[in-house]
């Protein structure tokens, strides 16, 4: 499992709508554990039978905290980041089921979405997880987010130097300063494509 990681770095860049000139721009870091792509799906498949299975994502419930607890196997303090306000709290979970398959804490800045945490659900991790797709499922949505408030599909985010490459690979990110990472337009767009068929037809 991928180490956690603190920066409190301030940066200023340019870069399609993120732009600041007269003003340092800070890239908000967080400790976190970097999150791997393992499959770009339609939806998310059942790992061993390659099935399908339809999915939404919901926002977070103080009821669910009482279940993504790390004596439950969840890696991150979810509780703390409920409660920071200007944080956006998102669960996939199969449609008419409640078990939560994976989790997406992300911040609405100017221009753009920033992606503070992603998990994937305990029964989800390891070669004996459950669903394969849940990261790249979670990773659309904040692209699908960003397009639905017109930032052209822009969701930042801080990864480990080992993963730039996969992030590139996988989700066709951009590396635009050390370790920051943008999704933006043409690969915001194939993304959403892939989870969200429908998104932009008529658009």
């Amino acid at each position: 499992m991928v180490s956690e990681i603190f920066d409190n770095n301030a940066i200023c860049f340019c870069i399609g709508p993120i732009c600041q000139i007269d003003k340092m721009f800070p890239l908000f870091l967080s400790m976190r554990k970097d999150f791997f792509i393992d499959k770009i799906t339609n939806s998310i498949d059942d790992a061993r039978s390659g099935r399908s299975f339809e999915t939404e994502i919901l926002p977070v419930t103080a009821k669910d905290l009482k279940k993504i607890l790390k004596k439950n196997g969840w890696q991150f303090n979810w509780r703390k980041e409920f409660e920071l306000k200007e944080r956006k709290l998102y669960k996939l979970v199969l449609k008419e089921h409640s078990a939560i398959e994976g989790l997406i804490s992300y911040q609405i800045e100017e221009n753009y979405i920033e992606m503070h945490l992603i998990e994937t659900a305990p029964h989800n991790f390891g070669a004996s997880k459950k669903f394969v797709g849940v990261p790249a499922n979670l990773v659309a949505y904040a692209c699908k987010t960003s397009f639905d408030l017109d930032f052209d599909g822009y969701v930042a985010f801080t990864s480990k130097t080992k993963l730039i490459k996969h992030y590139i690979d996988t989700l066709g990110a951009e590396l635009i300063f050390r370790n920051r990472m943008i999704i933006s337009g043409k690969a915001a767009k194939k993304l959403v494509n892939s989870y969200y068929k429908d998104y932009f037809s008529g658009k």
